[in-house]
């Protein structure tokens, strides 16, 4: 059997949006360059910079959930088209831009318009696959995503060496191809967006930020219990690099090798290995995910040569491959119809908290007690989250 069968039948939908999400994030390259602009050209200091990152990350997270109502309220795709074209018209702006509190204003703008395409694209792509295609269609669009972000980042490197504003400007230029590919290629996931609004969740909401989806025992207990999954997750970029560079000893180009690695895997790999787990019940592959990331990391204890490294990035990645598809299906599974938006801006906004709390559990743990405590610490707190989430509720449909 062909494993890659099962994306050839997905619906002309999900390509679009996954062409979609890869021209927009050939594009990417602003944010990876953010603290070099800041420290560079706008001559803030390290520190500074480093804190209105953390302002765009803080951000993101409020932006996340607004998004996802916005997406039940108006249509998924309107809202990736609208924050595809205010993003373009930020970036066009922010080189032009200066001060401590106009760029922290501006940047807060910039999440608050890119970091709404996320929860938005979730909804789009969960509603246009039917029940047994949406890990397909999840890993798709994981594959989109990380084709893209093999381009964006290496080609604005070669643009920040020659001009930050051309750096600003590529990136706006992408989404505004985004935007056109969209309109293009139109997508209808659901009546709402042919036909308006989407109807209203019944009830009365008790929250105008999160909705209805807060009071959803179900999705919290499958938030709470990934959350220590992902922040064992985003150690890849918390204490990670410090670990091999500065502790170990090698260079940052290692480091950036081992991204190579991970991308490479995740896009031979990760579709047909989602199309093969599709009739897997949900517990059973969040809890393998979970597992083989918390292995992966852990793995970091045991091992200080370039090859006993590489072996551990190949664990994790394919707890990444396994664990991120079933999380974002499990949503889009659970989800009642005309509020996967908001569903999945809470979705979206827990992996914003993840990657709030991993650099600074991280990085005490490495500074204060080396890899020794680290890596295992990480190992057990992954663990922890497999275990949990072998006991997430079923969705009704689920064999």
């Amino acid at each position: 059997m062909n494993p890659w069968r099962g994306v050839a039948d997905l619906p002309r939908e999900v390509w679009a949006l996954a062409a979609t999400t890869f021209v927009n994030r050939v594009g990417t390259m602003v944010i990876p360059f953010l603290v070099l602009y800041l420290t560079g050209p706008l001559g803030f200091s390290s520190a500074l910079a480093g804190a209105i990152v953390g302002v765009f990350g803080a951000a993101s997270i409020v932006a996340a959930p607004i998004s996802g109502r916005l997406a039940d309220r108006f249509g998924a795709t309107r809202v990736m088209g609208s924050s595809l074209v205010l993003s373009a018209a930020v970036l066009a702006l922010y080189p032009f831009v200066r001060g401590v509190a106009p760029v922290i204003a501006a940047t807060v703008l910039f999440a608050a318009v890119s970091e709404a395409y996320r929860p938005a694209s979730l909804s789009a792509v969960s509603q246009a696959a039917g029940a047994e295609q949406r890990k397909a269609a999840f890993a798709l669009n994981r594959l989109a995503i990380n084709l893209g972000m093999s381009v964006g980042p290496a080609l604005g490197g070669f643009l920040a060496a020659w001009s930050y504003t051309a750096l600003f400007w590529v990136d706006g230029a992408s989404s505004l191809a985004a935007a056109a590919l969209l309109a293009w290629v139109p997508v209808r996931t659901t009546k709402s967006e042919a036909g308006g609004a989407a109807p209203a969740a019944a009830g009365p909401s008790r929250s105008p930020l999160l909705g209805e989806a807060w009071r959803d025992r179900r999705l919290l207990y499958f938030l709470l219990a990934s959350l220590p999954a992902l922040v064992v997750f985003f150690q890849l970029t918390a204490a990670l690099p410090l670990f091999l560079v500065r502790d170990l000893g090698y260079t940052a180009a290692f480091y950036g090798a081992l991204f190579t690695l991970n991308t490479l895997i995740i896009v031979v790999l990760e579709v047909p290995l989602n199309v093969a787990m599709a009739d897997w019940r949900a517990g059973r592959q969040l809890a393998l995910g979970a597992a083989l990331v918390a292995l992966g990391f852990g793995g970091m204890a045991l091992t200080r040569g370039r090859a006993g490294i590489a072996v551990t990035v190949v664990v994790w990645t394919f707890g990444e491959m396994v664990l991120l598809p079933a999380m974002a299906a499990y949503v889009g599974e659970i989800a009642p119809e005309h509020r996967s938006g908001e569903y999945m801006g809470l979705f979206t906004m827990t992996f914003g908290f993840a990657l709030v709390l991993a650099p600074p559990i991280g990085t005490f743990l490495l500074d204060r007690f080396g890899g020794g405590v680290l890596w295992p610490a990480m190992l057990g707190l992954g663990l922890a989250s497999a275990a949990l989430l072998t006991r997430v509720a079923a969705p009704a449909h689920s064999r």
